[in-house]
This record gives C-alpha cells, structure tokens and sequence, in this order.
C-alpha cells in the first residue's frame, strides 16, 4: 500500500516517523517550499522534508497544490492513503478523491472546536482547559471532514503554546498508530461533525498579538502564554516594540489604585506589576527593542522602568 505523507511543521514529524516505524510504505512526502530563515535569510528546508531526506523519500514542494501538474505529480505516486499533518495548504477535490483509503488529517483541537490554522494558539487564549487532537476523514470544507478519533490533552496553568505543541505532536503520532489499523481494515465508524458547535482558530494576526491593558488580568495571562513561543505578545514602552513572553497567572483580588491601564505600578526582582482593567498583571520575561528576551530582574539591573511609565502608547 503507496502512503502519501503532507505536513510541514515540527508537529509533524512525529506523524511521518510513526508511520515509517510501523512499516508503511511512504513513497513521497509532500511540504510547503523552502523558507528563508534568520538573519542572513538563508533558504531552510522544513522539518518535515529534512526527516523525508534523512530516509531517502522523494519530496516534493508545490508552490500550489491546486496546480494540475502537482496534482498529477501526487497522482504519479498512485496513493492508496494520503495522511496529512499541519501541511498549511487545503487540498483540492482532484487530490482527496485520489487514494482507496480516504485522505485524513492529523488536527490540533478536539473538532468541532477550533478548525482553522492556529487551534492550540487560540484554545490557549480562550483559557481552555482541555484540548486535543482529532484524526479525521479530510472534506473540501475547512476541517470540516467526519471524525475518526481523539485524544484529549488537559492545559494547565503553567502551558505555553510551545509545551502543548510539543504534547499534541507525540499524542497525535501515537494516535495515529492506532487509528491506522482498525481504518485500513474498515473497522472505523467515522462519526460527523456537528457545524452547530464549529469554532474557527484563524491564523494570527498582528492584533492577536497586541496587548489591550484595559482587558482583565486573566485574558493577558492566557494571551502571553498563547503566543509563547511565537510571535510573542506586545505592548510598546516609550513607542518602541516591548514583547512580553511570560507573566504570573492573576489572583482575584481588586484593583489597588485608579491608574490607568498600561501604568508600570512597580518593578521587583519578581517582576514588573502592570495596571489591567480589573487589577493587576505580574510580567516576569520580557524582551526589549533590539535586545534578547530576558528576566524582569536582569532588565531592573540594566534598565530599570520607573513606576507611572505607561506601557502600550
């Protein structure tokens, strides 16, 4: 049996590995073009193609996949399973009617829930707590396709996107393992979604990344977490970018004093405590313009901010 494997990220990898582990037959992996990356902008494979090139299967990198010669060139590998994983491209109709077995996708949220581009971002942001991943039959919708089977993954306080990613990308591999036999011998009873129930987790915005200090304390914390390890959340600090990577998740006690959101109201080697709409926030990793990303404290050693500095204009 010809496997087709599409994916493009590091929440991929483990996917591609499961199946050449269990003995399936990859004959071509399919991934997005080579990106520049860092500063000198060198051309950089992606995760997925550098572990295809590390077993010898031929890759290929269609700028478009609806283009009729990619379509026939994947066509040319005779798929019986098209798996895909965080590819970054919707595959055309010509494509998902290819292959006897279906094509079927390997998704960050627990469907309907968070379809879309950036679903552990968001979960995250909306201060979900629990999330998942979802193998489900692929349709011409977005992750619109009938579901096969999930796992769910809790979120605690102390989760970045970057730990859940990191947690979904191996409960998705091992989902996969066992998903494929019972599929393969038509043992799956795929269960539709219900659209009643549908969230979408569209990519990130510049906006997303914005800090809104008037917000409750809660909604910064899930927001900074959300975006740590990118982009990052931002505010400005004497209208220069200041990113914020990391801060203490809020208590429930009220606002101490009538500042206005944004206010630096004092800054410890604990942290650097910033007036909200409902209270207070404790920053505690931050990043400066021009300057590596750092503690509160080294930066109150170089650079301390002075109580009343107002963040965000």
């Amino acid at each position: 049996m010809n496997v087709v494997f599409m994916g493009t990220p590091d929440f991929a990898v483990p996917s591609l590995r499961t199946l050449l582990d269990e003995g399936y037959n990859v004959v071509a992996v399919i991934t997005q073009p080579d990106r520049p990356k860092g500063r000198k902008r060198e051309l950089t494979p992606t995760p997925v193609k550098a572990e295809a090139l590390k077993h010898g299967i031929p890759v290929l990198q269609p700028l478009k996949l609806r283009d009729p010669v990619s379509v026939e060139d994947i066509r040319g590998y005779s798929p019986d399973l098209i798996v895909t994983a965080a590819y970054g491209q919707i595959l055309p109709k010509s494509v998902l009617t290819m292959p006897r077995h279906g094509c079927i996708n390997v998704h960050g949220s627990l469907l309907p829930k968070y379809r879309g581009g950036a679903p552990i971002q968001h979960a995250i942001m909306k201060g979900e707590p629990v999330t998942g991943v979802t193998i489900m039959y692929m349709a011409e919708g977005l992750d619109t396709g009938d579901m096969i089977s999930r796992v769910e993954i809790p979120i605690t306080d102390e989760d970045t996107t970057g730990t859940i990613f990191d947690k979904m990308s191996l409960a998705g591999a091992e989902l996969l393992r066992r998903t494929l036999p019972d599929l393969l011998a038509g043992r799956i009873e795929a269960v539709p979604q219900n659209d009643a129930e549908a969230t979408y987790a569209s990519n990130i915005s510049r906006d997303d990344e914005r800090i809104d200090w008037s917000k409750r304390s809660l909604e910064l914390f899930n927001q900074i977490r959300g975006l740590n390890p990118m982009p990052g959340a931002f505010t400005l600090l004497n209208g220069e970018v200041f990113k914020v990577w990391a801060s203490l998740k809020p208590g429930t006690s009220a606002a101490r004093t009538s500042a206005t959101p944004g206010t630096v109201l004092q800054m410890t080697d604990d942290g650097l405590e910033v007036r909200t709409g409902d209270g207070s926030l404790w920053l505690t990793h931050v990043q400066p313009a021009g300057k590596k990303a750092m503690s509160v404290s080294d930066l109150r050693r170089g650079a301390p901010i002075p109580p009343g500095t107002v963040l965000g204009v």
